[in-house]
């Protein structure tokens, strides 16, 4: 299929989830968006996620599906899966029908599964752009029937079986290249000290506010610093019982900000010297761009076991620091972060290669890579 050059295009976008699929979907349409062939751009995720608050706040037109992870074992829950993919699906073909996009973009991940396999049943063009070092399984059943592949890192063509492939990093979202330190903390009103972001991606991550909470008290009573903890909202609630319950006389203050999600994550990621978190690879990627330095503490469970393989990948650039989620105690946690408070000169090294790391044009590319999949 190939498209009238003369056309305006219409786009469907989809990824969802967590932010690590949404977020580079997110910027990928936003640039697509200021295209001049481009007529409109739609969103395709499910309703009840965190894709649906962006795409509204991004102002795309939004079009559900409703869809879940598939579970890890076969029995009557899987079947039950299997119905909703169906109807998801055939949803999905309807939508396609309906607006007879130019070509699909997806991210990966179970939200995109749907309307990446109408795609293919309705021999609708489609590119994908697979987020972490190791691909998820929608990414890999899909690859080879898409036009082309787009990838965040190079060790990933091992996994992937596609004619057309580019690695181009992950795609930046803008916000974060037009503020400096300086107007990120004044904007947060924040102090001029050595500032320390903890979080765990979008969804949040129980076991580093646990460890975090532990740690505070050790950490202030050494060091002249301040502290964002960014929790995730479903741990929110959880997080502040634990802090009142370890500090009876708990305050937020002007050294610790506790939020359960930042709606402009740019501000404390470029506010801060350092980031201990999780290591999906949106973490990873502004992580990079805002120059930070990090420990990366893989989720254990992740699918594929993808985080540890992400944060290899930065730890053998000398970009971060390994910390294995079964040694993240609150002794080993402060031993990790002192290291790095304590030696400036490896902060700054880490913050150097991490910003080596950015790929800034990742965007147009994929962008490039999208209009070459229609000629």
């Amino acid at each position: 299929m190939t498209e009238d050059i003369n056309k305006k295009k219409v786009y469907f976008v989809t990824g969802g989830g967590t932010g690590g699929h949404i977020y580079p979907a997110v910027a990928v349409g936003k640039a697509l968006e200021k295209e001049s062939d481009t007529e409109k751009i739609y969103y395709v995720g499910n309703p009840d996620n965190l894709e649906k608050r962006i795409a509204d706040d991004k102002v795309f037109d939004f079009l559900d599906v409703k869809i879940s992870g598939m579970p890890r074992r076969f029995g009557l829950d899987f079947l039950k899966w299997g119905f909703q993919l169906f109807c998801a699906t055939m949803k999905s073909v309807s939508y396609i029908m309906k607006y007879h996009p130019s070509l699909v973009f997806g991210t990966g991940g179970y939200v995109s599964a749907p309307m990446l396999f109408a795609s293919i049943l309705t021999k609708t063009p489609f590119v994908i752009h697979e987020c972490d070092a190791i691909p998820g399984m929608v990414s890999k059943l899909v690859a080879p029937f898409a036009k082309s592949v787009s990838l965040a890192f190079e060790v990933s063509k091992e996994a992937i079986k596609a004619k057309n492939i580019q690695v181009n990093g992950n795609p930046i979202r803008e916000e974060f290249l037009n503020i400096d330190r300086y107007h990120a903390r004044e904007a947060l009103n924040l102090k001029d000290r050595l500032t320390i972001i903890v979080m765990g991606g979008s969804q949040g991550a129980k076991k580093l506010n646990t460890v975090l909470v532990h740690s505070l008290k050790n950490l202030f009573k050494k060091y002249d610093i301040q502290i964002i903890h960014q929790t995730g909202l479903k741990n929110y609630d959880e997080t502040i019982r634990e802090l009142k319950k370890v500090y009876p006389n708990f305050t937020e203050n002007s050294y610790y900000m506790v939020r359960p999600y930042f709606k402009k994550m740019y501000l404390p990621m470029i506010a801060s010297d350092i980031a201990v978190s999780r290591a999906g690879s949106l973490s990873i990627s502004e992580i990079c761009v805002s120059g930070l330095a990090s420990i990366l503490v893989p989720y254990p469970f992740a699918a594929a076991d993808h985080q540890r393989k992400n944060a290899k990948e930065m730890e053998s650039e000398n970009a971060s620091i390994y910390l294995d989620d079964r040694e993240c105690t609150p002794e080993h946690f402060t031993e990790k972060l002192e290291a790095l408070i304590n030696n400036t000169q490896k902060m700054i090294e880490l913050q150097n290669n991490a910003k080596k790391l950015v790929k800034y044009n990742a965007t147009s590319n994929i962008v490039k890579q999208i209009k070459e999949a229609l000629s």
